[in-house]
């Protein structure tokens, strides 16, 4: 496996790892009968503030997901795996993993620092696999 299809594994692990750091409390605070509905209506209470930041942290890291999952394909399949791809790799992983905490916690503008490393991280093996 490449360095970039390990990365995109542990990723994925890292969206299993969040979604259970947000699915807990939400189930905790909502109650399992609303979060085991159709979700029809809007809950009758709210989630907590990191518990809202957790869910958000959720679903942008499967924003990113997607555009670094293209990345990955693009390098591996046509064969242009280098050591600029692969540390773009790991730093895209290790930004995710450092975004979650920074936005739990509400640390600005770190937060924003860091999703703009992945990001980064994420079209610089677009670019390499393109050069």
């Amino acid at each position: 496996m490449t360095p970039e299809l390990t990365a995109l594994a542990l990723a994925g692990l890292l969206q299993a790892v969040q979604f259970a750091l947000f699915a807990i409390p939400a189930n905790m605070q909502l109650g399992t009968g609303y979060t085991s509905s159709a979700r029809d209506r809007p809950p009758s209470r709210q989630l907590s503030v990191v518990a809202a930041r957790l869910q958000r942290a959720l679903n942008n890291h499967f924003e990113g997901l997607i555009l670094f999952t293209l990345a990955v394909v693009v390098v591996t399949l046509s064969n242009q795996s280098t050591a600029v791809t692969q540390y773009a790799a790991y730093t895209y992983l290790a930004a995710r993993v450092l975004y979650v905490p920074a936005y739990a916690f509400g640390l600005r503008p770190w937060r924003s620092a860091i999703w703009a490393v992945g990001f980064a991280a994420t079209i610089t093996m677009i670019l390499a696999a393109l050069i």
